[in-house]
């Protein structure tokens, strides 16, 4: 079972955010497909059990290059491949109040529309609609990142075996 984790990065931080979520894909049992949002294709984007969608903050919402993707794979859902996978979302951003939780909520609301089951990070990390950090991510951040890449591996593999 794979699970996409996508992103944008422009300064690195969201890729090593990202590389943290797909470390936690893989401790949860799945195979992480990390990609960026430049290379990722639409055979991975379809085959995949889970969607782990991040980016950094800009002007509160997912950045331009990671809602091209959406864009332009929504013949996908038409099609009906991305319904009922697993959906999650973590974001970066320059500044402590800088729009980590708005962008997270626009890449959410990407993901509900493809007919994803949306979760946020487990309570054993924050809680909350996923991770986030600012600039580089540090021990907890990435800690936080691959508990939010287990639980989607983890919960895409029980979805998988439901009749």
């Amino acid at each position: 079972m794979k699970v996409l984790v996508l992103y944008y990065s422009l300064s690195g931080n969201t890729k090593k955010l990202a590389e943290a979520v797909a470390e936690g894909v893989r401790d949860g049992g799945a195979e992480p497909v990390l990609r960026s949002a430049e290379e990722v294709t639409k055979e991975e984007f379809a085959e995949a059990a889970g969607i782990i969608a991040g980016s950094p903050v800009y002007f509160g919402t997912m950045a331009w290059q990671l809602k091209k993707v959406f864009d332009e794979f929504v013949g996908l859902r038409r099609q009906g491949k991305t319904e009922n996978k697993i959906g999650a979302a973590f974001a970066t951003s320059g500044n402590g109040t800088g729009g980590k939780e708005t962008t997270i909520f626009s890449i959410i609301k990407a993901l509900m529309i493809y007919g994803c089951i949306i979760v946020g990070d487990p309570m054993e990390a924050t809680g909350h609609y996923g991770v986030g950090c600012v600039g580089a991510p540090d021990e907890l951040a990435r800690a936080n990142a691959g508990k939010l890449g287990k639980r989607v591996a983890l919960l895409a593999g029980r979805l998988g075996e439901a009749p």
